[in-house]
């Protein structure tokens, strides 16, 4: 039976004469290992990433309404997806500009003023002409003669009791304002004809362009202290006015002393009698 050789201690081998195998470095079995699992995980992430990167192309449900996913699915991020406002382009080639013209995707934004404005422009509509405005038409009466009025009798103008409807279109005067003066009258008759002062009286003449015309037949409203009762003053004679004497009309100075001056030169604006 031979005999058995013992082995030499290891853990000593310098002072045992053994020399450990140093053709093979320990533990390389378990590197390759863990470098193949390595490369096998980055394998497995990068396809997985193209495949994630590639899936918007293919026609399918969830890359065509991502609307409906996002309204559906509160809190979802989706990194595949891209927005509808990254894959549409406008006209123009603005790139991230915003359009005017509609595009197709739903939008859950409210619409801006001016997106409003750009899509459905407001029609052009024109405005109907003003009315003129309606003829004015007075009659003017004495204070001190209540039942008497203006009347144009044979181009003069004289204060009148009214009997007839010939009367009434006689003493119912067109109220225009003051051809030298806005803020004053001017009177004219059916006819067209203006009442002016003329040597002092008043009588109905025919517009004769002059500019000494349009004085003549502007007269302004002065208060008297009497709700609704005026006194017309002359615009190129100031401080005379108009008043009756012997019933008729004519343009006087104003006298303190004479009594009977501020009623005979008192008159009301009424509404037309014809």
């Amino acid at each position: 039976m031979p005999e058995s050789t013992s082995r030499r201690p290891q853990n000593q081998p310098w002072e045992n004469n053994w020399t450990p195998d140093t053709s093979r470095v320990p533990g390389t079995r378990r590197l390759w290992l863990a470098g193949a699992l390595a490369l096998a995980t980055i394998v497995a992430c990068v396809t997985a990433i193209s495949v994630m990167q590639t899936q918007p192309d293919e026609k399918s449900p969830l890359s065509q309404s991502p609307a409906a996913d996002e309204a559906s699915i509160p809190g979802l991020i989706s990194f595949a997806t891209p927005s509808a406002s990254a894959t549409t382009t406008p006209p123009g080639g603005k790139g991230a500009l915003p359009s005017a013209e509609p595009t197709r995707t739903t939008s859950h934004r409210p619409t801006t003023p001016t997106a409003t404005a750009s899509k459905s422009p407001v029609p052009h509509t024109t405005s109907p002409a003003p009315k003129p405005p309606s003829t004015t038409w007075r009659s003017l009466r004495s204070v001190n003669y209540p039942d008497h009025y203006w009347r144009v009798s044979h181009g003069r103008v004289t204060l009148e009791a009214i009997t007839s409807s010939s009367d009434r279109r006689d003493a119912t005067f067109k109220l225009v304002q003051g051809l030298a003066a806005s803020s004053c009258h001017s009177f004219v008759t059916a006819d067209g004809s203006y009442l002016r002062h003329r040597d002092f009286e008043l009588r109905a003449d025919r517009h004769d362009g002059s500019r000494l015309f349009q004085q003549d037949a502007t007269f302004c409203p002065r208060s008297t202290g009497q709700s609704g009762v005026i006194m017309l003053e002359s615009v190129n004679y100031p401080g005379r006015f108009l008043r009756h004497q012997n019933f008729r009309l004519r343009l006087d100075e104003y006298r303190h002393g004479d009594r009977n001056f501020p009623a005979d030169s008192a008159f009301r604006l009424v509404d037309g009698l014809s």
